[in-house]
């Protein structure tokens, strides 16, 4: 029986995407997340935390990433984590956990410059339309 490993992350690139070949010809990209969280402390105060993730996508989806990458997109992982590890040159143990994405989508580039907030409403509303869309397939997926 295979063991569950799954993660989903949805946040904001942290800067452009890097991306290169391997010797074999796969392409391989590496993708910084930053991930916001807001929750009030028992004073009643806001407090926001910040986590970052390190993502990485191989092959077709690399090649599909790489001209859609740039900092600030909001973007949503769903990989596995995958940890590396090695000793260090005094001979320590170290390790780092990474994402390794098997989905990848991105949140609508929007300037927000040029756009009027009519039209930010509108995509505001598409998306919020597209996401229940999606809770709606998901309910009736279980109900079969």
């Amino acid at each position: 029986m295979n063991q569950l490993n799954s993660t989903i992350i949805e946040g904001n690139l942290t800067r452009d995407g890097e991306f290169k070949e391997s010797p074999h010809g796969c392409k391989i990209g590496k993708l910084s997340i930053a991930v916001n969280r807001w929750y009030k402390s028992g004073d009643g105060k806001g407090i926001q935390e910040v986590s970052y993730f390190d993502v990485e996508v191989y092959g077709k989806m690399a090649e599909y990433c790489e001209s859609r990458t740039p900092k600030g997109r909001g973007i949503r992982v769903v990989g596995r984590l995958k940890q590396n590890r090695w000793k260090t040159i005094d001979g320590k143990n170290a390790s780092r956990v990474a994402v390794i994405a098997e989905h990848v989508e991105f949140k609508p580039l929007v300037n927000k410059k040029d756009s009027t907030s009519e039209e930010l409403a509108e995509i505001a509303e598409a998306n919020a339309a597209a996401t229940e869309e999606v809770y709606d397939e998901e309910e009736e997926a279980v109900a079969f």
